[in-house]
């Protein structure tokens, strides 16, 4: 049997290490502690789960470039848009999603950043969670 750290895993599935993360203490996939309480996890586990939301050959080309698997996110608020801006900084990163007319900033780990090699140009999805919602009105003088 053949194991793979959490970063190896994240990797082939296309999501971030705090992803693969969440999903061993939510028990979404399953792993094997090593001596020293470090996860490992089965390469069959990760075939699984790529097995799962492997879409429809007429639906392939829907999938972002690397691969990844948005059909785990359970967020249905997506906004697909372009970088327009990144900012890293020494702990956080910056960066501008042009939608449409539309600028949404978002504010993340610079570990977030390099993980996804995020860049002005890319295109990116937005997923937004939020439990509450904020709605302004201008008013005319």
């Amino acid at each position: 049997m053949s194991l793979l750290t959490v970063r190896q895993a994240a990797e082939q599935l296309g999501v971030t290490y705090s992803t693969i993360k969440q999903w061993i203490y939510k028990g979404v996939i399953r792993t094997t502690l090593t001596g020293g309480g470090h996860h490992r996890i089965p390469n069959l586990e990760v075939q699984r789960l790529l097995a799962q939301t492997t879409p429809p050959p007429e639906r392939a080309s829907r999938r972002n470039r690397g691969g990844g698997i948005l059909a785990l996110v359970s967020g249905r608020n997506r906004l697909r848009g372009v970088i327009e801006e990144v900012r890293r900084e020494t702990l956080i990163a910056q960066v501008r999603l042009r939608i449409g007319e539309q600028v949404l900033t978002a504010v993340i780990t610079r570990d977030a950043l390099d993980e996804l090699q995020l860049k002005r140009g890319d295109e990116a999805t937005a997923l937004v969670k939020a439990t509450d919602m904020m709605i302004a009105k201008e008013i005319s003088s």
